[in-house]
């Protein structure tokens, strides 16, 4: 779950910290305090974008960091792959400087595809627009599949290969039905190319080989020059100087046997001298520098870099080339057979592909019915009293990456009617505690901890309002909840109850984030409930709301 939240220089917020409990969190604040800052915080956190118009006025910069607990054994397993700490508790920060951001996890810097994979397993955020998402029928078929899972998403893994397979042979047929014309222009480009590299006779690990005395040559003055002037050093001076020294210890060694460990360090330095010696006269002798040799190693190193130019950054990649082009000419040597196995493959994996999204199918049907049925109880729930909510799964021809189903919502919220889709039927608010039913149900099925719900309440008032409110007790009874309201109902059920408040301090414009004990909490209900003043009838409104909320609780 998320512990905490730290957010530094974003839009009217200066620095301000908040530290969440389990059970229900609730945000409630006056418009324009500010609520939606901290959902974007998180998202921001989280590896949503960025712009500079985000930052506080005059800030270079702004940071959020957000604390989870890291106990999930799916998440560390996470961690473990991606090669990042696995502790107790799971860090996230992102600076955000215009131009550029920096996230990490537990200290490790992380590029944006590993934070939103982590991300999925920590935490799902409901935004103030994403029921207008159910409008569409793409969603209705990934909330099926989430609810499915893991039977869904294996037979979903397979139909996405063989749907790739498929298109790449229906691809490669495409493109290799040649005219006779074609096929013959094609085969003599093939065999130029083919008979330029054989001529070549490259060897793996010629090039290196042939770069590296290249400059050995290149430079064969400058280290003539340089071996000489230090063959001076060492076989005149130096070698003289310590063969002197070898001399005279030697005459004194056998009067203290200390002096026997001095002679034999000296005696080994002049025999490695004499050895390096050797080996510099040896090296110079070899060093010959032949015009001819060199112009001919100058021109088997264009020679291969030319045939890099046009087949492979390597000699590997080269000989990779002529062995895919020699394999293209027997397939045109006997074209016929060879385009009777493309298609003979491509039967197989269409054959292979539409058994793949027959299983999917299946499962998708016999997932839906269950679902229905868990969406039906979790909307009336939700104060629709005369729902019928079904979902329909249709098996269309066209095939896609994501099998041929064709999945969609469909609601009656007045007894009698038909179910239509919801683009027909629903209003705004309705959509919302639609949403709110999915997520109710598809919590009960996922690991993420934490849901994040911003104004689920939209369109809604009285009963209704309580019954949404009873339904994000219930998910809070097995998930964190955090959930910014502008209704009193709602806010009256929170486990932990905060309040986003907007002053000023000085010349600027202020943001803060307070959490409230029960006395203060009463007095925010209150001001839910309409009245500025916190006088004792109003106080005691709030007081009737709190316990009723506790009497839902209980239950």
């Amino acid at each position: 779950m998320l512990l905490n939240l730290h957010v530094k220089n974003l839009a009217l917020i200066q620095e301000t910290e908040v530290e969440f409990g389990e059970g229900l969190n609730i945000l409630t604040g006056e418009t324009g305090a500010g609520k939606s800052v901290l959902i974007g915080s998180v998202n921001l956190a989280l590896g949503g974008k960025f712009d500079k118009d985000m930052l506080r006025s005059g800030a270079e910069s702004g940071l959020v960091e957000l604390t989870f607990s890291g106990e999930n054994p799916v998440l560390q397993k996470k961690l473990e792959e991606m090669e990042l700490p696995v502790e107790e508790v799971v860090s996230i920060s992102r600076k955000l400087v215009p131009g550029k951001s920096v996230s990490k996890i537990n200290g490790e810097t992380v590029n944006v595809k590993q934070l939103k994979e982590i991300a999925e397993l920590l935490i799902d955020i409901h935004g103030q627009h994403e029921h207008q998402s159910l409008l569409h029928k793409k969603k209705h078929l990934e909330i099926l599949d989430a609810y499915t899972g893991e039977p869904a998403a294996e037979v979903l893994a397979l139909v996405e290969e063989l749907y790739g397979e498929v298109k790449e042979l229906k691809k490669r047929i495409e493109a290799d039905a040649l005219d006779e014309e074609s096929k013959n222009r094609e085969m003599d480009l093939l065999q130029y190319e083919i008979q330029e590299i054989e001529n070549a006779a490259l060897t793996e690990g010629e090039d290196e080989e042939l770069e590296a005395l290249h400059l050995k040559l290149r430079n064969s003055k400058k280290i003539t020059e340089v071996l000489n002037e230090s063959y001076v050093y060492t076989a005149t001076e130096a070698s003289e100087g310590i063969s002197r020294a070898v001399r005279l210890l030697g005459g004194v060694a056998e009067y203290d046997k200390a002096l026997e460990g001095l002679l034999d360090n000296i005696s080994e330095i002049e025999s490695l001298l004499s050895d390096y010696n050797r080996e510099v006269s040896a090296y110079l002798s070899d060093l010959e520098f032949d015009e001819e040799s060199f112009d001919k190693l100058e021109k088997r190193l264009d020679e291969i870099n030319f045939l890099k130019t046009k087949y492979g950054k390597t000699i590997s990649d080269i000989l990779e080339s002529l062995k895919k082009k020699q394999e293209r000419v027997d397939a045109l040597l006997d074209y016929d057979m060879y385009m009777k196995g493309l298609q003979a493959q491509l039967v197989n994996r269409e054959g292979k592909l539409k058994k793949a999204c027959e299983r999917l199918s299946e499962i998708r049907k016999n997932a839906a019915e269950v679902l229905q049925g868990e969406l039906l109880e979790a909307l009336k729930n939700l104060n629709f009293l005369s729902v019928d909510f079904r979902i329909s799964v249709q098996s269309e021809k066209e095939i896609t990456l994501k099998g041929y189903d064709e999945v969609e919502f469909l609601i009656s919220t007045n007894p009698g009617e038909k179910p239509k889709s919801l683009a027909q039927v629903a209003s705004g608010g309705e959509l919302s505690r639609i949403m709110l039913g999915i997520k109710t149900v598809l919590a009960k099925k996922d690991e993420i901890d934490t849901l994040i719900f911003d104004e689920i309440d939209a369109g809604i008032s009285g009963k209704t309002a309580w019954k949404v409110s009873g339904q994000l007790d219930k998910v809070a009874k097995a998930h964190q909840v955090i959930c910014i309201t502008h209704l009193p109902q709602i806010a009256a059920m929170a486990d932990c109850h905060h309040v986003i408040e907007k002053g000023v301090e000085g010349e600027s414009t202020v943001t803060h984030i307070r959490r409230l004990d029960e006395q203060a909490s009463l007095g925010e209900l209150a001001r839910l409930l309409g009245s500025d003043e916190k006088s004792e009838a109003a106080l005691e409104n709030a007081r009737a709301m709190r316990e009723e909320a506790l009497a839902v609780k209980k239950k």
